[in-house]
């Protein structure tokens, strides 16, 4: 059987390469890379690479959509902290902070939306 152990990066397609930077890089402190061209956003040993147009590196997925992704960050930052910090750059809070379940259990999150619409959650793990 396979055995799948972490995620290393996704795919996300913007309209918009300047403000996607903005959000992901000066708003959540991603650090911008760009190897032979290719951009990407790296946090911890993952990352997000950012394509300016669908399908710019194949293959690609079937049905490239800006602004369909729907994904989770995590971080150790208080998230009232963090809302604070959304609230400077002027990113509006869609909801939270709510409880959720996350891979590895109870967690507290807040959810937002970059500049294509793509819905940002972000979470901190409840101590155990």
């Amino acid at each position: 059987m396979i055995q799948i152990k972490a995620l290393d990066h996704l795919v996300l397609t913007t309209r918009d390469f300047d403000r996607c930077i903005w959000f992901y890089r000066d708003v959540l402190g991603l650090e911008l890379v760009c190897r032979e061209g290719h951009y990407a956003l790296r946090f911890g040993v993952q990352k997000i690479n950012i394509h300016r147009r669908p399908a710019e590196f194949l293959p690609a997925a079937k049905n490239i959509t800006a602004g369909s992704l729907d994904f989770c960050l995590l971080t150790d930052t208080d998230l009232l902290e963090v809302k604070q910090q959304l609230d400077e750059y002027g990113v509006e809070i869609e909801e939270g902070v709510v409880e959720r379940n996350g891979a590895l259990g109870k967690m507290q999150s807040l959810y937002v939306r970059d500049p294509d619409g793509n819905l940002v959650e972000i979470s901190k793990y409840q101590k155990q």
